[in-house]
């Protein structure tokens, strides 16, 4: 099944559908050169938008929360993907320590820390779980609603390394984005590899040079397939030292959102596009769908309720939000039973392992749909196919439509390894 794009401007899409496919050979050639010159992310998710006529990642994430939500016969792919991330890495690996966030009121996401212990199992490893809440002194068991249970274990810090009581692993897995700082436990470690590492966490990594790498994929990819960049690549604009407890930096706000909204009209006129433009306002620094509004216009900006200004202003973890990015705003056209949704891919390495649509009843096609009411619908990437099929009719074929999707994902990928390279703290310099 594909989710329906309802609006008559699906022309270019399915046009860019076309041509990814006509041009198959020649971008997986472009993907395999550019992973000969750069590493990928350990794992990463991306959150796409399709207007019908543009298609763009809006979010990409290193540190992906929802495993649990690709369907069984995804597994496979996730389990395969793993194993050559693994042997890439460290190939005599035999243990993995595993340190989850501190969620652990929060069953949707232990699902998901029990469905990477049972990919990276299935990999050959053993898995343990350290947590790096001061709380857990001993081992203890946290019950799941199915019936079983993960157990949380103190961590261990012997000078170079972080192991478990009992428990040595050559590799650290985070699946904790240290959106509230970098714990010392996990600092100066010189003889494991910690994946992601530290500076992929939103301590220190920011969206806006995440897109600024974007913007430079984006051209490079254009080109190779004779396009408009900007067919696929969101514009933006940053602020720093925005306050929104007293308003200051609210000029920069303004000044930046017009700006971006203006250049946004420009080519919605070049294409002939009748919609309203719009552009997201969020923190530069920091997941979970925190700290996000729509802005329609700049005056919006000038007026913000105490409500939006306590929403805008604290992260998570209630750390103060002071930089945000603007971004160029895609609408989403694409209904599951009626309700706005949005494509996210997941991947291991450099490969897609499957994907799910959020969906959200209670939001509009030009709101952040990672807020409460959100559920989550694998249907159309159900067959687990990456695999195009050469003559489907462009818009109407779920491997399509999904290896279209998980090319813009790849995309994203290839750009967060371009920004962990540039923000590297241990990067030598060459004069």
């Amino acid at each position: 099944m594909v989710p329906h794009l309802i609006t008559a401007l699906n022309g270019p899409i399915n046009e860019l559908e076309q041509r990814i496919l006509e041009s198959l050979p020649a971008i997986e050639r472009w993907f395999r050169l550019e992973w000969m010159e750069h590493t990928p992310p350990f794992y990463t998710s991306v959150d796409v938008r399709n207007a019908g006529f543009k298609l763009a990642p809006v979010d990409t994430n290193l540190f992906p929360g929802g495993f649990n939500n690709l369907t069984a016969e995804m597994l496979p792919l996730a389990v395969q993907a793993a194993m050559a991330a693994i042997e890439k890495i460290c190939p005599e690996a035999k243990n993995l320590l595993l340190i989850p966030e501190k969620q652990t009121r929060n069953t949707f996401y232990l699902a998901n820390v029990q469905r990477l212990m049972q990919i990276f199992q299935t990999a050959g490893l053993n898995v343990r779980l350290g947590s790096l809440d001061d709380t857990i002194t001993q081992p203890t068991e946290i019950a799941l609603p199915d019936g079983s249970a993960l157990t949380l274990e103190p961590l261990l810090r012997t000078r170079g390394r972080l192991g478990l009581k009992n428990f040595d692993p050559c590799t650290i897995l985070l699946n904790n984005d240290l959106s509230t700082g970098i714990p010392k436990v996990l600092q100066n470690l010189h003889e494991q590899y910690l994946l992601p590492p530290l500076h992929a966490g939103w301590a220190t990594r920011r969206k806006s040079n995440h897109f600024h790498a974007y913007e430079e994929i984006a051209k490079k990819f254009a080109k190779l397939l004779g396009m408009d960049p900007w067919l696929i690549n969101p514009m933006y604009a940053k602020c720093g030292e925005v306050n929104f407890e007293d308003g200051s930096g609210d000029d920069c706000l303004m000044t930046n959102a017009e700006t971006l909204l203006g250049k946004v009209r420009r080519k919605y006129k070049e294409y002939g596009i009748q919609e309203k433009p719009f552009i997201i306002v969020k923190d530069d620094a920091g997941g979970h769908g925190m700290g996000i509004m729509t802005v329609r216009d700049p005056k919006d900006l000038q007026d913000l309720s105490r409500r939006t200004r306590n929403k805008m202003g604290a992260g998570k973890g209630g750390r103060e939000v002071h930089d945000v990015i603007l971004q160029e705003g895609v609408p989403t056209y694409e209904r599951v039973n009626d309700a706005v949704a949005e494509p996210v891919v997941y991947m291991i390495d450099r490969y897609v392992v499957g994907g799910f649509y959020r969906v959200n009843a209670e939001r509009g096609f030009d709101e952040n749909l990672n807020a409460p009411g959100a559920h989550f619908a694998p249907l159309a990437f159900a067959e687990h196919n990456q695999l195009p099929k050469p003559g489907a009719k462009p818009g109407a074929s779920a491997p399509n439509r999904f290896y279209m999707y998980g090319v813009i994902a790849r995309l994203a990928m290839v750009a967060a390894s371009y920004e962990l390279e540039a923000t590297d703290p241990n990067a030598e310099v060459y004069e």
